[in-house]
């Protein structure tokens, strides 16, 4: 979306600037953070469902043995370096995710590592949809759409998967939050709000409600 910065009356030239939108619709007030638009509706329950799509999603490709997968997460984990969650998504294969203000910073952390195989780095943050589910019935209602063994001896905090969540492929990272469990679920921006909505039905018998900017700050 292109909103005007100026006023053309009188003749003068008005100039424009880029908006961003989630493909995901929070009901309630929204305000604009950078160049997002974001909602901001708030909620108390012990159940939420916050739209993160604002975050910015970089995905790494590199050779699995060499020096930049030495320094990432394996396969199906997740760990944090600062304020970036990192995400071993596939084999050769990483999510970044950070706060959007952080972009370049993540890329050129990439960039710093020596690594002489060849290295990928594509920004997906505008194609892709992120939400996150927190709540002590996160698990529950997650299990209700998705088939995978959510215990914790199965699927721990920090552990990455890549499956069928109410019959479309997401990349689901358990990313539990001041000892909450928590979940950020990632799909095609196409998908997104099918997501959204597939998750606030499986959630409906626990009082879950959504929220705006609960997964913003990574």
């Amino acid at each position: 979306m292109l909103v005007a910065d100026d006023d053309a009356a009188g003749g003068e030239v008005r100039t424009f600037s880029a908006v961003a939108r989630s493909p995901i619709n929070v009901p309630g007030p929204r305000e604009l953070r950078g160049q997002w638009e974001v909602a901001t509706r708030v909620s108390s329950a012990a159940l939420t469902l916050g739209d993160a799509s604002a975050l910015t999603k970089m995905l790494v490709r590199a050779d699995p043995d060499g020096a930049l997968a030495a320094v990432l997460p394996v396969l199906g984990r997740a760990d944090r370096a600062g304020d970036v969650l990192r995400v071993g998504s596939g084999p050769g294969e990483w999510l970044l995710l950070s706060s959007f203000e952080e972009a370049h910073a993540v890329a050129e952390s990439i960039w710093a590592v020596a690594d002489p195989g060849l290295v990928s780095v594509v920004d997906l943050t505008h194609g892709r949809a992120l939400v996150r589910l927190s709540g002590a019935d996160a698990a529950r209602a997650l299990a209700k759409v998705c088939a995978v063994d959510l215990a914790d001896t199965k699927a721990p905090d920090g552990t990455a998967f890549r499956g069928s969540v109410a019959s479309l492929t997401t990349d689901v990272v358990r990313d539990d939050r001041d000892g909450t469990r928590s979940y950020l679920l990632h799909c095609e921006r196409s998908s997104g709000q099918f997501l959204f909505e597939a998750l606030l039905e499986a959630g409906n018998e626990f009082g879950i409600e959504p929220v705006g900017l609960a997964g913003r700050e990574i």
